[in-house]
Formats: C-alpha cells, sequence, structure tokens
C-alpha cells in the first residue's frame, strides 16, 4: 500500500480505497496528482463534447466523477463507502445530494439568489455531503462551473487564480472559506470564487 501525503484540508483514504488504484506504478502523491490530472483534462475534453443534458441530475453527478478519475481508480462515479473526517455518514450520500440538487432546482426557478450564490452555495453544500472517497473538491468546482456556464450562461469561477490540490496560501483560504460557510457565513467563499 502506497502512503501519500495529503494536503491540509485533504480527505485520506482509507486501505481499501487505497486498493482501488488501478496504476499499481505510482508511488507518490505527485505522480498521482499528475495522473489525475490528465483524467480531467479527458473529462473536460467530454464535457465540451457531449450532447447537453440535465446537470442537476445523481446520474450526471455520477458521470462527471467517473469520466474525470476512471483512469485512475475503480470506484471513480461511484458514492463513497466509509465515512471521513468531512461529510455526512456514507449511508446518508444519496439522500443528501438529492436533496441538494432539489434545492437547487428550486434555488433557480423562484431566483432566490444570484446566480454566482447559487453556485457557491451549491459547491459548498457538494463538498459537504463529500460524496466520493477522493476528488470531491475538484469534482464540485468543475460541476459548479458547469452550472455556471450551462445554466446561467456566466463566466466559470476563477476559485482564487491558482493550485488548489497543492498546500499553499490560496488553499488555505479556501479551506477557510467553507469553514466559514459551514457556519453560514458565505462572505469569504463568495469573495473567494471570484480572486
Amino acid at each position: 500500500m502506497t502512503e501519500f501525503n495529503y494536503p491540509p484540508g485533504a480527505t485520506p483514504l482509507t486501505p481499501e480505497e487505497q486498493d482501488g488504484l488501478k496504476l499499481r506504478h505510482i508511488t507518490t502523491r505527485g505522480e498521482l496528482d499528475r495522473w489525475e490530472q490528465d483524467n480531467i483534462q479527458y473529462a473536460l475534453s467530454w464535457l465540451s463534447r457531449r450532447r447537453k443534458s440535465d446537470i442537476l441530475d445523481e446520474d450526471f453527478i455520477l458521470l462527471l466523477h467517473e469520466k474525470m478519475f476512471h483512469k485512475v481508480w475503480q470506484w471513480a462515479g461511484n458514492f463513497r463507502r466509509s465515512d471521513k473526517n468531512i461529510g455526512v455518514s456514507w449511508t446518508k450520500v444519496r439522500m443528501e445530494l438529492r436533496n441538494l440538487l432539489d434545492d437547487t432546482k428550486t434555488w433557480i426557478e423562484f431566483k432566490s439568489y444570484s446566480p454566482d450564490e447559487i453556485a457557491y452555495r451549491f459547491h459548498h453544500r457538494l463538498v459537504l455531503i463529500h460524496l466520493f472517497p477522493n476528488g470531491n473538491g475538484r469534482h464540485s468546482r468543475l460541476i459548479t462551473d458547469v452550472i455556471l456556464t450551462e445554466i446561467f450562461k456566466q463566466d466559470p469561477f476563477t476559485w482564487g487564480s491558482d493550485d488548489l490540490s497543492s498546500a499553499n496560501d490560496v488553499r488555505k483560504r479556501y479551506i477557510t472559506a467553507l469553514k466559514a460557510a459551514d457556519a453560514n457565513d458565505y462572505r469569504l467563499l463568495s469573495e473567494f470564487v471570484r480572486s
């Protein structure tokens, strides 16, 4: 089993989840990040070519994660089956996702918030639910940008304009903003997503 060094705020994988690594030659976090990023590039290409469909749908949420990570992880596109240091109990993931999707559709229909606020509230809740063993932040940022560009016809968020997968000041600001949103204070997150 490989031991990966996780940046602050990242969720460590269980030994069983690590066994789902398809690429056995990977031994460092840097190698894993590179292979995952290559897979994410594949997903971005797929997104641009796909037939447009309902993105506020459980099947699409799972399919996007699968496209982002299927070349690296056997469990890509499947809900997690273990509890983590963040997120709801794994037994409640599907129900919480359905609640979030219903809430988001309602926010859009009744214009409860601005498009940006709908997007960052959706993002925060998706991260808080923590659907998958790995890749939750990257997945939730990408699906949030898809909501902005396809539903609202707006530019995607800039997400601090830096790499959020490594331990740096931008990642620290992002984690701080998410923790403030946990307490229903969205000011830092609203500033961060367009910085």
